[in-house]
């Protein structure tokens, strides 16, 4: 299962963390059923997501523009403005084997995040 986030500027791990929580509680899932994490290249230098990613214990991938556009997610996204169709839901179709949307992308508040399988 791959959960592909979203996030503000400036979030932080904590933040990160409860945004996963929740969404796994939401959709009745378990984090140990989470193999990666993934997001835009454009964030890769978001401290928070790094550091959620290694107090999780979780990998995250960060996905070329080209790859997370050749996704069409089925929800509207600000990130448009990046040049992006989506930064949550393509990701996490991107790095899933289904590609199979399980829990469309939701709003947690800097934070947002989608789930695949």
């Amino acid at each position: 299962m791959i959960i592909g986030i979203g996030t503000r500027r400036g979030i932080t791990k904590e933040e990160v963390i409860e945004a996963v929580k929740q969404a796994l509680d939401e959709c009745g899932l378990n984090l140990e059923e989470v193999t990666a994490f993934a997001s835009a290249k454009l964030k890769e230098n978001e401290l928070g997501l790094l550091e959620a990613e290694k107090m999780l214990g979780i990998p995250i991938y960060f996905l070329s523009d080209e790859l997370i556009n050749s996704y069409n997610p089925p929800s509207s996204s600000q990130a448009s403005r990046f040049g992006l169709k989506g930064v949550a839901e393509p990701a996490a179709l991107a790095l899933s084997e289904e590609k199979q949307l399980i829990c469309r992308k939701k709003v947690y508040g800097r934070v947002t995040i989608a789930i695949a399988r």
